[in-house]
C-alpha cells in the first residue's frame, strides 16, 4: 500500500475538527438517528457489549446503552469525545484510532461501524476490516452503515473531506474476503438532498 491509498488519521481529525460544533448540533442526539438505521443495529448488536467505532458525538453509543447494549465509544476526534464525556458521562469514551484497537483477540462481542469507513480509501479498507475480524469474537457481529452506489466504488466530496460510496453487493464480497458473512442489509433510496444509504449486518466467520 503506498502513502496515495492512504489518508492518515490526522487528516480526518483535523477535517472533523474544523466542523465539530456544526456536526454535533446535527447529528449530536439520539433523536437524530433515522428510526429504521437505530432498529437495524439493535436487532443484530443484542446483546453487547459493542464497540461504536468513529462514535463521534456518541449519539449511537447512548441510544444502544439506553436499550440495553452496553457499549463503547471510540473516536479520533477529541472534540467529540470531550461533548460525549460530558454529555453521557455514566458511558465510557476512549480516544482512539479504529486501525489499531487496544483490545485483546476474539475478545470484542460486536463492533458498530456507522458511516466512520466512508473516508477510508478502498485499498485501505481490507486492513481495517481485518483488524475488526481480528478483535471480534466468533461469530460476533459487525454493522456498517455506508454510502451507496449502484456500479462502481466512487469517491465524492463529503462536506468534510472526501469520502467514498460502494455498491452493497461489492462491500459484501470485500467483507467476505475478509472473514465476514452476511447476514442482513438495509436500503435507503435517495430522497431530496439524502444520498442513498445502505447498512450491512455481518458475522465473524
Amino acid at each position: 500500500m503506498t502513502s496515495v491509498d492512504r489518508v492518515p488519521d490526522n487528516i480526518v481529525q483535523a477535517a472533523y475538527t474544523a466542523v465539530h460544533t456544526l456536526y454535533i448540533s446535527l447529528f449530536g442526539s439520539p433523536a437524530d438517528l433515522a428510526p429504521d438505521d437505530a432498529a437495524f443495529a439493535l436487532t443484530h448488536l443484542r446483546p453487547g457489549p459493542v464497540l461504536d467505532l468513529g462514535c463521534g458525538p456518541g449519539h449511537f453509543t447512548k441510544f444502544l446503552t439506553n436499550a440495553g447494549v452496553p457499549a463503547t465509544g471510540i473516536d479520533l476526534v477529541p472534540e467529540f469525545i470531550a461533548h460525549a464525556r460530558a454529555t453521557y458521562p455514566d458511558i465510557p469514551f476512549e480516544l482512539g484510532s479504529i486501525r489499531a484497537l487496544d483490545v485483546p483477540t476474539a475478545s470484542v462481542p460486536g463492533i458498530l461501524a456507522w458511516f466512520s469507513l466512508i473516508h477510508m480509501p478502498p485499498a485501505e479498507l481490507p486492513t481495517v476490516l481485518a483488524e475488526f475480524h481480528r478483535a471480534l469474537v466468533p461469530h460476533g457481529p459487525l454493522v456498517i452503515g455506508f454510502f451507496e452506489s449502484t456500479d462502481t466504488i466512487d469517491p465524492f466530496p463529503h462536506k468534510v473531506t472526501t469520502a467514498y460510496r460502494y455498491p452493497t453487493d461489492q462491500l459484501s464480497e470485500i467483507l467476505r474476503e475478509a472473514g465476514f458473512t452476511e447476514v442482513d442489509r438495509l436500503h435507503h433510496p435517495a430522497t431530496g438532498d439524502t444520498r442513498p444509504h445502505s447498512a450491512l449486518a455481518v458475522v465473524k466467520s
